[in-house]
């Protein structure tokens, strides 16, 4: 049984209130909070037993060596993953889409190939491939999302085509909440011909991934968004991609010998890792990755698509308020508009009451204007999240919808 109460034992910050309000985080979306045992796990490493992995011959660098790479067992694990060799830690999942066009990219997208993406990409999705395009004359094709926020097959197979080099999609929309369904769209995209690059940073906190059966090329995501910390990010390759891609960045534990000459570099994944890597981080966010294991990603995925099914049925009550994004394949992230008033002010109303949300274009700005809007409100769900924290939350925007109408 999950027991939502007795998970939330485990996140100290909950237990924090201002005056007789409890905190009501509904900002998991951007950034989830952490459960003890990953705090635990930093503290223990900072306390007994840190040193620079992969590089000494006493205990603790063996100690830290032997806890960095089970991280990427971890990892491995939780993605299902061929092997480690093809898991890549990052700084976070936007280095990880860099390091993706900086290498692969620069190799395989010239003038005239096309890279497709979804109108509702963030933009670490965006962004990067937008800046190829530009610096090697290929294409960057959009392909809509429906006013709901509803993927429509037609419309993305109608704009892949044989000049498709890389198809880049979010698993799920950060702004719309919608769920994209990556192993139609990735079979699709590799009868055309084209590769496939995932960004699961919100996807990875709600369902369980199985990178084998997607079948993907690269996949990404974050460990502050899973429930490790800051600092530390994935990307997954196949081992046959990754073998044939440059080194992103040079330095440092990247090589295999080095002259002045000449510089040979090592074998994936530690060519891609230059410099001191995060080995803290990373076995701070494996820790979050076995928590949610744990659980069971199907067991967080059934409670949290009810409290959606939740959400759904409390939110109309509010008068005035426009939920962004409909779609019946949707996730735990309410974007939103209430009336005239300007989502900074709903905020700092709502944040009177202990709640925290989001506001602004949430890195998304494309979408969020495509919408009709510059600025939206969002509240988005974790593992923590309760029914009750929804009443609170409908409760204070329906106060604020008579304030500021009576004002």
């Amino acid at each position: 049984m999950y027991d939502v109460y007795k998970i939330r034992q485990d996140f100290p910050i909950l237990w924090q209130a201002t005056g007789d309000r409890s905190l009501v985080y509904l900002d998991s979306a951007a950034s989830t909070q952490k459960p003890e045992c990953v705090i635990k796990a930093v503290e223990k490493i900072y306390k007994s037993a840190y040193a620079n992995p992969h590089r000494g011959t006493y205990r603790l660098a063996d100690e830290i060596t032997s806890r960095y790479e089970n991280a990427r067992e971890t990892v491995r694990q939780f993605i299902n993953a061929d092997s480690v060799k093809e898991i890549v830690f990052t700084r976070n999942a936007t280095e990880s889409i860099n390091l993706v066009v900086s290498t692969w990219g620069k190799q395989n997208i010239n003038s005239g190939d096309e890279v497709l993406i979804s109108q509702a990409e963030h933009h670490a999705n965006l962004v990067p491939w937008q800046q190829l395009c530009l610096q090697t004359g290929a294409k960057l094709v959009v392909f809509p999302v429906s006013s709901n926020g509803e993927y429509i097959k037609e419309e993305f197979l109608q704009r892949l085509s044989s000049k498709t080099k890389m198809v880049a999609i979010s698993a799920m929309s950060n702004v719309l909440g919608t769920i994209f369904p990556i192993t139609e769209i990735t079979k699709a995209a590799h009868d055309a011909g084209a590769k496939v690059l995932v960004d699961a940073c919100q996807y990875a906190v709600h369902k369980k991934i199985d990178v084998q059966a997607i079948n993907c090329d690269f996949l990404v995501f974050s460990g502050h968004k899973t429930y490790g910390p800051t600092g530390i990010g994935v990307l997954y390759g196949k081992r046959e991609e990754l073998s044939l891609m440059p080194p992103y960045q040079f330095g440092g534990d990247m090589v295999d010998e080095v002259t002045f000459a000449k510089t040979t570099f090592a074998d994936i994944p530690a060519r891609f890792e230059a410099g001191t890597p995060a080995s803290v981080q990373a076995i701070g966010m494996a820790e979050g990755l076995k928590y949610m294991m744990k659980l069971g990603l199907e067991n967080i995925d059934s409670y949290e698509q009810s409290l959606v099914e939740y959400a759904n049925l409390r939110l109309p009550e509010v008068p005035k308020i426009k939920l962004i994004g409909t779609a019946k394949e949707k996730g735990g992230v309410f974007a939103f508009a209430l009336g005239n008033i300007h989502p900074q002010d709903l905020a700092f109303v709502l944040n009177k009451e202990n709640i925290a949300i989001r506001t602004g274009h949430h890195c998304a700005q494309p979408i969020v204007n495509a919408m009709g809007y510059n600025s939206l409100a969002r509240a988005s769900f974790g593992l923590y999240t309760t029914k009750e924290d929804i009443d609170t939350f409908i409760e204070t925007l329906l106060k604020a919808e008579k304030f500021f109408r009576e004002d």
